[in-house]
């Protein structure tokens, strides 16, 4: 298996995503896009995810590349390849499908409780908890492309997570370890302001706990998305 990543910011990596992909004996690769890498043919790979980052998907003046990458997304879903995406990078799986990519009616910054969807029976998320608490850092949220099935919702996000054929979006971040969060906060500590789904800097390290429930959820649901036919 062919495990290649899109990566966006120098403090956003694969994170737990790459850990699962060399304990599964996966060749890894990587384009950085923030480093104007060359993006592979999509026969090189047999497995994409596209990662974070704190810029919006429609700023192309800015990070010129984006067009590009969207392009690239696109022809890799349309190639049969499984393809997931976190925060930005599920972000830019909706809009290559056709759903918009808003503001949302919050900032959500923390941990927060992820409410499963009641219709997920023969998607990646069947055997996923009906709630789990999950890290979140994003102020845009994704709708919903046509034909894609809803997997998650939150409190300040109606849509976390959804699915279409081969490709999965999330929100949310189960990929994160201690380094990715640690990063976070180094490099985006600016964007911690008292609002009702901002979490302080000290409620996040202090939740930390939540790390291990998650990489098993999230190597869980890679293997099962791996293993399943395209919906």
């Amino acid at each position: 298996m062919r495990f290649h990543y899109l990566q966006h910011v120098s403090f956003e990596d694969s994170a737990q995503i790459g850990e699962w992909a060399k304990e599964r004996g996966y060749q890894v690769s990587v384009t950085k896009l923030y480093d104007d890498d060359k993006l592979p043919s999509v026969k090189d790979f047999d497995f994409l995810a596209i990662m974070g980052g704190p810029m919006n998907i429609y700023e192309y003046e800015k990070f010129p590349w984006l067009k590009a990458e969207k392009d690239f997304i696109a022809c890799a879903i349309k190639s049969g390849v499984k393809v997931i995406g976190i925060c930005l990078g599920g972000q830019l799986i909706a809009d290559v499908l056709g759903g918009k990519v808003v503001r949302n009616k919050e900032t959500e910054i923390g941990w927060f409780e992820v409410i499963k969807s009641q219709k997920t029976l023969g998607t990646s998320f069947e055997k996923i908890a009906d709630k789990f608490t999950a890290f979140h850092w994003h102020g845009d949220m994704f709708e919903l492309p046509q034909n894609a099935i809803l997997l998650a919702s939150s409190k300040a996000c109606a849509n976390q997570a959804f699915q279409y054929k081969n490709a999965l979006a999330l929100q949310f971040h189960i990929e994160y370890s201690k380094e990715s969060i640690d990063a976070m906060l180094e490099n985006c500590a600016n964007e911690l302001i008292d609002a009702p789904s901002i979490q302080s800097q000290e409620q996040i390290l202090a939740a930390s706990d939540n790390l291990t429930a998650n990489k098993k959820m999230l190597y869980e649901l890679l293997d099962t998305f791996l293993a399943e036919r395209n919906i």
